[in-house]
């Protein structure tokens, strides 16, 4: 997507990384220009506002879940043997 303006930083990145903008999960640097592009873009604005409406949706309707300890341990645990296998064998230390 494009709104047909020049930007420093153009829509489709800022569009692509708005849910790590969201989440405050990108540096400081680079929440800057995401921000500033923002700031600058009607139609980009619109998408993250609408996105930032879903993310509210969804913390609301299903903030309140957490996983058990016990799945989480049976994450880690297939976390890592997949790792193992991937790295082809049981890690060195």
């Amino acid at each position: 997507m494009s709104c047909g303006n020049h930007h420093e930083t153009p829509c489709s990145d800022v569009l692509n990384e708005v849910w790590l903008f969201l989440d405050a999960e990108c540096d400081p640097q680079r929440r800057a220009a995401l921000q500033q592009h923002l700031d600058e873009c009607s139609p980009c604005l619109e998408e993250y506002g609408l996105e930032e409406h879903l993310k509210l949706l969804l913390a609301r309707k299903c903030g309140g879940d957490s996983a058990t300890i016990e799945f989480k341990e049976r994450l880690r645990a297939s976390i890592r043997a997949t790792v193992i296998e991937y790295k082809g064998g049981p890690p060195t230390e």
